[in-house]
């Protein structure tokens, strides 16, 4: 292509796949530009507080559980394997009213490595246990994921890692959409 050419070159906009997060605020004054006396951080004026703080936003289904948090480590490795077992009985204790799973010393299900999991079914839930779970889960490794009735998607797409990111067996998570049988 000339340089002239390039010039008056406008590619397609492509649609997105994802939904506008602005609908229902087309018509919401401009947000200030002003800073906050740090500096650094914009003022946002006063408003309603989130429905986030009190409910999942859809399409995570809270019947089943919000999140689940998958957590890692590896069985060959006794300092790591130790702390496991420690931060699983830590759980237990701690967060008595999640929903923790037996704990392998092996893979299981979809994952690469030896795991254990929390379940957690509110937003504070899942606030609470993240923000102590950073701090607390040492060697381990974390996925974190909605539950939304797309294991794959939930699993793949949707997920988020503490640590490092460990592979997963996809084929045992593609089109399925109930819970998996662990070994």
């Amino acid at each position: 292509m000339a340089a002239t050419e390039a010039q008056h070159y406008t590619p397609m906009a492509k649609k997105s796949e994802w939904p506008s997060l602005l609908e229902g605020y087309e018509d919401a004054e401009p947000l200030p530009t002003t800073f906050n006396a740090d500096g650094k951080s914009l003022y946002n004026p006063p408003g309603p507080r989130s429905a986030a703080y009190e409910e999942f936003p859809k399409p995570i289904d809270p019947t089943r559980n919000g999140f689940d948090f998958h957590i890692y480590h590896m069985p060959d490795v006794p300092a790591q394997a130790q702390y496991a077992k420690e931060l699983y009985e830590r759980i237990r204790r701690e967060f008595p009213e999640l929903r923790i799973f037996k704990f392998y010393d092996k893979p299981a299900g979809p994952h690469a490595t030896a795991v254990f999991e929390v379940d957690t079914f509110t937003p504070h839930q899942t606030g609470a246990f993240f923000s102590w779970l950073v701090i607390h889960r040492g060697p381990c490794d974390v996925l974190i994921h909605p539950n939304i009735g797309n294991l794959y998607r939930e699993h793949t797409e949707l997920a988020t890692w503490m640590g490092r990111k460990w592979p997963l067996d996809e084929d045992r998570l593609r089109n399925r959409t109930q819970k998996l049988v662990y070994n």
